[in-house]
């Protein structure tokens, strides 16, 4: 599996979790994650490095949260 595999699998992996970042020990922790840590540190060196390349050469697009509606404001009578 070369770096590039890796990094796009990383990222499709963040993608579907719908998070911009992962700490190493929640990806470790995940029985689902598609490429073993040790694996990705040894290409790039350390975790944040996998991280900023990931972002660098597969950008994560995340849903953002949609605003929620402004509340109507009741409108004064004017009394003569």
């Amino acid at each position: 599996m070369t770096k590039n595999m890796m990094l796009k699998a990383l990222s499709e992996y963040m993608q579907e979790n719908n998070v911009d970042t992962v700490s190493l020990s929640d990806y470790k922790a995940d029985p689902k994650a598609p490429v073993r840590d040790y694996l990705l540190r040894r290409k790039f060196g350390s975790w944040n490095r996998v991280l900023a390349a990931a972002k660098f050469r597969f950008p994560i697009e995340i849903a953002a949260p949609a605003p929620a509606p402004a509340p109507k404001k009741a409108k004064a009578k004017k009394e003569d």
